[in-house]
């Protein structure tokens, strides 16, 4: 039996999520595993940083977010250096990170009018925009 895999058939409702938080084109990985290879976490992580995105295009979602994979993931981009298609893995690491909190929180958007009075100036210039950068697409 034959199976054939095209973008058609295989970009589902979770990978096209990923794939729109992150910036980042799953389909460019051909699993060579060099991401994987040279994480520094690689040995404690349930499945590699490759397996990930392909578990992703697979829409293996429920699988994906029970791994422990991008909660360990240090965002050092030594994935992405070595990765020979240009992605960005530590990105699509990230965008699973926040799937799952935008999951628990059932919601999209941080809306800045939800701050507690006072917030943002109390807060690390640098914590606010990293913080802005994730939860908000």
């Amino acid at each position: 039996m034959k199976i054939e895999l095209s973008r058609d058939k295989v970009h589902n409702e979770f990978a096209k999520k990923v794939e729109w938080i992150s910036g980042q084109n799953l389909f460019a990985c051909y699993q060579c595993g060099n991401c994987t290879a040279g994480c520094p976490v690689a040995f404690a992580m349930d499945l590699g940083p490759h397996e990930v995105i392909r578990y992703t295009l697979l829409g293996l979602e429920e699988e994906v977010l029970s791994v422990n994979t991008f909660w360990l993931c240090a965002s050092c981009l030594q994935c992405s250096s070595r990765c020979p298609k240009g992605i960005d893995i530590a990105r699509v690491m990230d965008a699973l990170r926040m799937v799952i909190l935008r999951k628990k929180e059932r919601r999209d958007y941080l809306q800045i009018s939800e701050f507690p009075e006072g917030f943002l100036e109390r807060v690390p210039q640098i914590a606010f925009i990293s913080g802005f950068r994730k939860f908000l697409s």
